[in-house]
């Protein structure tokens, strides 16, 4: 009994010499706004008659000099309400789920903190806070979320209250559900943030540091993060992400994307440039130009010097909203990017088919360091599919895009998604997806079920009636057919020379042979 007392006594006296800046700041701020409550009802009442000394300069009276020069001289900030300085090397565990642009959100979220005093850590058992960032494209990417909140939820009772563990959840899932993850989470989450909030973090952070739930998940309609520079997780990775643009404007009746992204927006593209430039200097040898719907990228701050075109579209593809003019747009940024450094690899996803210009595919052939691999998107391989989907085309514009792009940059080679199971999607319409897959080959694939999410147009207009084991047995026919396919086209590069990249070593291999490392044809 005495021993379980002073481990409990020890564990209360290393919480406090661990928050004690904090808990110091929050007495004297807390004693200061008691001495000068009368005086701030008269400042209210004489705010327009003279410019007399504010509540800022009260606080610092009370304040220790080094900290009273602190606060003087910081003008936009107030203690009690924000104080988004107050990191302390608290420790931030940040876990990734879903797509590329997420692992370039946290990259964003964590240059943010580590600017504000916080470290890092790799171990949620060893951090003061643990950040998911999370995917809310499919019921399946929502799931394994909720698993590890409540594997987190035990660390969180084991730490108790003397070592606290903030939990926040960040990204597209929070975007989706908000408030509900706070209510439905048990007490396990303390902060909701949504992918256009992060610049907000500290704060929130600072609320929950003081008992508080912290909730943020206003869009944007301009930001970009442009004037942030990422911090890589991983500082022994050569290949970088870049986000160029944030948002979708597509509107595809399945997708949740525009309602968790927002509206499109586009990075300047000098910003992009010089994130480019630096990664060049800093040794890495690929970038990915990441965007929701990437290839539509267009910077309306800048002025483009390419020629203007009259087709800004692929033949026989349409949009939703009205065509966007002027500015630089993907061609340009791409070549641009590209002169940078001729050494590094570019590639870009995730693009969307009808925003495949000849001026977009010609730059693809003409710079030897833009890899020869075009993520094309199909989704479906029938038309009335497709029109239900709201894709923009039918499967014979597909099927000439796809000829058009082997005819200008000759051996190219495809990659694509799939959906099997949408909505009223018979066998005979899946069949067209089967031969679709057959006809144009892919190097690479991504393949997957279904699954109707809310807020989108096929929650209000249509019905999921594809049984869940259909969807499935169609997904693995689809698997089995693009393996066939892929390993048929692979096998042509046997006996051939290929420039390949590196990016680590499996330790288990014989050093001098390479021949299990996975690799794919720029």
């Amino acid at each position: 009994m005495l021993f379980k007392q002073l481990n409990l006594i020890n564990c209360y006296r290393r919480h406090v010499l661990k928050y004690k800046d904090i808990l110091l700041l929050h007495r004297k701020i807390y004693n200061s706004r008691n001495r000068c409550s009368s005086i701030i009802i008269n400042e209210k009442k004489n705010e327009n008659k003279f410019d007399g000394p504010s509540l800022k300069d009260f606080i610092a009276n009370s304040l220790p000099e080094e900290q009273k020069v602190e606060l003087v001289n910081d003008n936009d900030k107030i203690p009690y309400v924000d104080m988004t300085d107050l990191g302390q090397n608290r420790k931030v565990f940040i876990e990734v789920y879903g797509c590329q642009m997420n692992v370039n959100d946290a990259e964003i979220v964590w240059s943010i903190l580590q600017d504000k005093g916080y470290t890092k850590t790799n171990s949620v058992y060893d951090a003061d806070v643990a950040l998911l960032i999370t995917c809310a494209i499919r019921d399946s990417a929502e799931n394994k979320v909720w698993t590890r909140i409540k594997q987190i939820r035990s660390v969180k009772r084991w730490r108790g209250k003397l070592e606290p563990l903030k939990v926040g959840i960040l990204g597209c899932m929070a975007e989706r559900l908000k408030e509900k993850l706070v209510s439905n989470s048990r007490g396990v989450i303390d902060l909701v943030a949504g992918p256009d909030s992060y610049r907000d973090l500290p704060r929130l952070l600072a609320k929950t540091e003081i008992g508080q739930k912290a909730i943020n998940v206003i869009l944007s309609y301009d930001e970009t993060y442009a004037e942030i520079k990422p911090v890589k997780l991983n500082e022994d990775n050569i290949t970088a992400y870049v986000s160029i643009m944030r948002g979708c404007d597509n509107m595809c009746t399945y997708c949740i994307v525009p309602f968790t992204r927002g509206r499109e927006r586009s990075r300047p593209v000098e910003s992009i440039v010089d994130e480019i430039k630096y990664l060049s200097d800093k040794g890495f040898k690929e970038v990915t130009l990441l965007g929701q719907n990437v290839n539509s990228y267009r910077d309306l701050s800048s002025t483009s010097h390419f020629i203007p075109s009259n087709h800004t579209l692929a033949l026989g593809f349409k949009t939703v909203y009205k065509p966007k003019k002027s500015g630089v747009q993907f061609a340009e940024l791409l070549s641009r990017v590209s002169e940078v450094d001729p050494e590094m690899r570019i590639r870009f996803t995730s693009p969307h088919p009808k925003d495949f210009p000849n001026e977009v595919l010609d730059v693809i052939s003409e710079k030897s360091n833009v890899c020869k691999n075009v993520h094309l998107p199909a989704q479906c391989g029938n038309s009335e599919v497709l029109e239900r989907m709201r894709r923009g085309y039918t499967r014979e514009s597909y099927l000439n895009l796809a000829q058009h792009i082997r005819n200008r940059i000759p051996g190219v080679t495809y990659s694509s998604d799939f959906i099997a199971g949408f909505c009223g999607e018979t066998d005979i319409e899946f069949e067209d997806t089967i031969s679709l897959m057959e006809t144009v080959k892919y190097h690479n694939a991504f393949l997957f079920a279904y699954s109707m999410r809310e807020k989108t147009t096929a929650h209000r207009r249509y019905k999921d009636d594809v049984p869940y084991e259909v969807k499935i047995e169609r997904v693995k026919r689809m698997f089995n057919i693009f393996r066939r396919d892929a390993e048929i086209l692979n096998k042509h590069y046997i006996g051939t020379e290929q420039l390949i990249l590196i990016e680590g070593y499996t330790f288990d291999l014989v050093p001098d042979y390479f021949s299990h490392i996975m690799w794919m044809p720029i």
